[in-house]
């Protein structure tokens, strides 16, 4: 059999870019000296097809931000334990989840108005739909970050889905699947921060 299981591999370009788009917040990968370097950052997906990003010039990873240097970035949708309780028929436990997987090469942006102007757009993207707070090209608060903080984007060449999501289950359960996927991720967060950061 090969792996991973055909059924769970998603190929379509529009549905990894919905979850790149609906949840930004990346883990880029490089490798230096044979170790990897890992930073979580959020990635804005561009007209151009690209991946937009910012990073703290004194992140260890920063200087590879540039010069076509390879990346690997995740991209992770929901995930959770799925319960052969949920199922119509019987079915043994597993995980289901949400995963994209990218391989790209990095470039620098060094053009400060770039930067500033990137920092608008991002922030315009992830307050949508209500746009409560708006980041003004006139922010003091911003003018005096911007000289740490380097600009890069990511040429995308290569796109793997991974949508482990009961596909090989019954029509049944591919629904309670999906259904306990909605519960789990709603009740999970909620008990988390309860029990880990209780005002």
């Amino acid at each position: 059999m090969k792996y991973p299981p055909k059924h769970h591999q998603d190929n379509d370009i529009n549905h990894m870019i919905e979850v790149i788009k609906t949840y930004p917040l990346a883990t880029i990968i490089s490798v230096k000296d044979n170790k990897p370097l890992i930073t979580h950052l959020p990635l804005i997906y561009n007209e151009a097809g690209k991946l937009i990003g910012h990073i703290d010039i004194y992140n260890p990873q920063a200087e590879l931000m540039k010069d076509d240097n390879d990346l690997t970035i995740i991209f992770s949708g929901p995930q959770c334990y799925i319960s052969p309780s949920v199922y119509a028929s019987k079915q043994l436990p597993t995980w289901n989840y949400i995963k994209v997987h990218l391989k790209g090469k990095v470039k620098a942006i060094e053009s400060k108005e770039a930067l500033k102007q990137s920092l608008i757009t991002m922030t315009e993207f992830l307050e949508a739909p209500d746009h409560k707070y708006v980041l003004e090209p006139d922010n003091r608060a911003m003018k005096g970050y911007l000289d740490y903080i380097k600009m890069f984007e990511i040429t995308i060449e290569s796109w793997e889905g991974k949508f482990k999501l009961s596909q090989d289950k019954k029509p049944q359960d591919v629904e309670n699947a999906r259904t306990e996927l909605v519960r789990a991720n709603q009740e999970s967060v909620e008990a988390f921060l309860e029990k880990c950061f209780k005002i």
